[in-house]
């Protein structure tokens, strides 16, 4: 069988109705703050044990992608990410939905979600083998090198104040070390609250950081959620298009970027889209207008968390690796159907595979209209609840989605008490959004650190390990780069004011 046949497998009824029906699933549960892709994902895979194996993995793969899409939906017109991965979109998104543009910002969201998903699906398709060998060159030596390279980050997330974004990083860090260490078991920061032992999650932490502070400012601030005076009625699909053909570099960057971080396994979109936005800032000669409602921002952070999907699917099938968190749900899903990963996937049972990736790509071209209908009913409902049903109605889904990670009542208390912390430190003028990546990256940081370091010292130079591996080597260049270049940037600014002022 070629491609096309396996095109043909994935486009029949059956699988057509799947992918249709996944997307919009999927899309409708990331969407509410808290429930997150894994979880739609998990839900789904009980009813996928009688299906056909191929048909089985479209629909899995259709309501992970709806899911990582519809995230957005909550982070633009809420201001509270949908999904871990849609932290980023609220930096753009909410400010456009602020200004009147929040169907501008959907429609942009959309289809950003599509092209990412494309790409990250085509890489799948052509290059998986090849791509998933580099995947086993990280060790934990260039995973600590990766995150620290995210942490970098934080100096421009900031929002204005660099001294203060590093602080809430540093905050973020020791937030990620409560609880007993994942090397050494050493127990740190828990007191007297033996609920701690196990860390705080990462969800129900994202959920209070950035659900709370906003809940608590739609009841303080008066009048309506949205401005619609200048709203325009429809999806603004011309304007949205016209925008992205002027991005198309930033849209290709993001989007492989995505895929990039999607094959590093524990990655994940949060992170892919972090980096697309920043890379997006520091070579945009708008970057002054990030954070303020820039749409190359939403472009990018969209491409990129959607291309995650297809990128963790590489290490997943190639070699039984999951590349992030839905995908390990997703590989054992595989093994109950018999299927077995590794290279020989490919050749062995090429059937299905490929009539999965084919399904992915057309599960990925139908979030489309999905999410432009979707979407186009969300902006007017929200724009239209009045704020005495819309803050209880999303405090209720905050409760909601921090119990039902876990069952466990003590991640709800964990939610409502940083949720006031970040409301306490926005007064003060410290952002969410650096706390939230050095919790998400200290966790990563630390054990590629304590793991390289033993690694080191059994081969006799912790030091060699560290710094002379090639990999190492290629991530500590961008690190440089990515610190200098906001300073190189300046300095050539004032350099070219002074040569106009003479």
């Amino acid at each position: 069988m070629g491609n096309l046949e396996f095109l043909l497998s994935a486009l029949t009824p059956l699988n057509l109705l799947f992918a249709l029906a996944g997307v919009a699933a999927g899309t409708v549960i990331g969407a509410l703050p808290g429930l997150t892709a894994t979880m739609a994902v998990a839900v789904l895979v009980p009813f996928t044990f009688a299906m056909p194996p191929s048909s089985a993995l479209i629909a899995l793969g259709a309501i992970y992608t709806g899911a990582i899409y519809g995230g957005a939906y909550a982070a633009i017109l809420l201001n509270t990410p949908g999904t871990p991965s849609s932290i980023a979109t609220t930096f753009d998104g909410y400010p456009m939905a602020r200004g009147g543009r929040g169907d501008l910002a959907l429609t942009l969201a959309c289809l950003s979600s599509v092209i990412g998903g494309l790409v990250g699906a085509g890489f799948l398709l052509l290059l998986a083998p090849p791509m998933a060998t580099v995947a086993l060159k990280f060790g934990p030596v260039e995973y600590f090198w990766l995150a620290i390279f995210g942490l970098t980050l934080i100096a421009s997330l900031g929002e204005g104040s660099t001294i203060k974004g590093l602080l809430g990083g540093c905050l973020g860090l020791l937030l990620s070390m409560v609880g007993v260490a994942e090397v050494g078991g050493d127990v740190r920061y828990v007191g007297e609250f033996k609920s701690l032992l196990g860390g705080l999650d990462v969800v129900s932490a994202l959920i209070g950081l950035y659900c709370i502070p906003v809940l608590i400012e739609l009841v303080a601030a008066p009048g309506q959620h949205l401005d619609t005076a200048q709203r325009v009625a429809g999806f603004r699909l011309r304007e949205a298009i016209a925008l992205m053909m002027q991005s198309k570099v930033n849209l290709a960057r993001s989007s492989i970027i995505g895929t990039v971080v999607g094959i590093l396994p524990g990655a994940g979109g949060s992170i892919a889209s972090l980096v697309a936005y920043s890379e997006a800032r520091r070579v945009s000669p708008r970057r002054d207008n990030f954070g303020k409602g820039e749409p190359d921002g939403v472009l990018a952070t969209e491409s990129a968390n959607n291309a995650t999907v297809g990128g963790g699917f590489i290490p997943t099938l190639v070699l039984g690796i999951p590349g992030t968190p839905p995908d390990a749900i997703i590989l054992g899903a595989l093994l109950v159907q018999g299927i077995r990963t590794g290279p020989t996937l490919f050749t062995e049972q090429a059937p299905i595979v490929y009539t999965f990736i084919w399904g992915l790509i057309l599960a990925t071209l139908l979030m489309l209209p999905v999410g432009l209908l979707i979407g186009r009913f969300a902006f007017r409902a929200i724009v239209q609840i009045p704020k005495a049903v819309l803050v209880p109605g999303v405090a209720l889904l905050t409760v909601l989605g921090s119990f039902a990670v876990h069952n466990n009542i003590h991640e709800v208390q964990q939610m409502v008490v940083l949720g006031v912390a970040a409301w306490v430190l926005a007064r003060l003028g410290f952002s969410a959004s650096p706390i939230v990546l050095g919790l998400i990256l200290g966790s990563i940081a630390e054990r590629g650190f304590v793991q390289g370091h033993l690694i080191g010292g059994a081969r006799g130079s912790v030091l060699g390990e560290f710094f002379n591996r090639p990999l190492s080597m290629a991530i500590m260049a961008f690190i440089v780069l990515g610190l200098a270049w906001p300073w190189w940037l300046k300095h050539r600014q004032k350099k070219s004011e002074g040569a106009t002022r003479v």
